[in-house]
């Protein structure tokens, strides 16, 4: 396994990534931050913002649009497809990582804009379609809640999503929310393409366990360690050339695996805190 790195930036975007899927509920100013366009490989380009991720894919029927974070980042994607020089008005697909409010509570104001329909992993629906309200960990808390979205495509596990000619496959890697999914595609337009072979580029939705988060005797979400384990281990059979991280894919998964099942075991253990 090989990770490409596309120039500086590419490596600096790793950061970003990383900050975004290790982020909880609470707010952030860095991730309302303007940070500079750029494309990341191939047809792939980044269009976040300085500590949330989002990704926009072109091909010649439209775009897709990965992640539409705060409201308040929703002109800062459209101001970056712009620097780009593509149109907002051209996105024909929302897809998300998972259904926290710093990765989908500017879908609603996407869709009014763009006309973009919405597509989204069985488990997130309830939730994006009421808000955030039916999160399992969060939605008691009004400062989490969102405008609410319509989906237009229930997503499931292995669902594809084509454009023009690119295809991504959904992959469900549920735990941190209960419909997260992380998207791969492969990528034929990248110069260091081997021996013509397309490099394997994955967006990983989210494997962390955030503070707080029950494993044991969850009410709310009774499959919750059940959900991470098996999402670990759809993670380390995918294959991964392009992975936007500071580490190589495997280490990461590696390292995020160990957290969950330290956690784990200090929760079924009945450590003082874990309930």
């Amino acid at each position: 396994m090989r990770v490409v790195r596309v120039g500086i930036r590419q490596v600096l975007i790793a950061v970003v990534m990383i900050a975004a899927m290790q982020v909880s509920a609470r707010a952030d100013a860095s991730w309302t931050t303007p940070f500079p366009a750029f494309r990341i490989a191939g047809n792939i380009y980044y269009v976040g913002s300085a500590d949330l991720g989002s990704y926009l894919i072109v091909t010649p029927k439209g775009d897709i649009l990965i992640n539409s974070s705060f409201e308040a980042n929703v002109p800062l994607i459209e101001k970056s497809m712009e620097q780009l020089g593509f149109h907002f008005s051209d996105v024909k697909i929302l897809l998300i990582s998972h259904a926290h409010n710093d990765h989908c509570a500017g879908a609603a104001e996407v869709i009014k804009l763009t006309g973009a329909k919405y597509f989204v992993m069985d488990g997130d629906v309830p939730v994006v379609e009421s808000g955030g309200k039916a999160d399992f960990a969060y939605g008691a808390k009004s400062e989490n809640w969102y405008p609410p979205a319509h989906v237009d495509r229930v997503l499931h596990d292995g669902d594809t999503v084509s454009l023009g000619e690119t295809v991504l496959t959904a992959h469900k890697t549920a735990g941190h929310t209960k419909g997260t999914t992380t998207w791969a595609l492969d990528e034929p337009g990248v110069a260091e393409v081997d021996a013509g072979r397309p490099l394997h580029v994955v967006i990983v939705g989210s494997p962390n366990v955030n503070p707080g988060y029950k494993l044991v005797d969850n009410k709310n979400y009774p499959a919750i360690a059940a959900d991470y384990a098996q999402g670990f281990r759809v993670l380390k059979a995918l294959p991964c050339d392009i992975f936007l991280a500071p580490d190589d894919y495997k280490g990461y998964i590696a390292e995020r695996e160990q957290a969950f099942e330290d956690e784990l075991k200090r929760q079924t253990a009945g450590a003082p805190g874990s309930r």
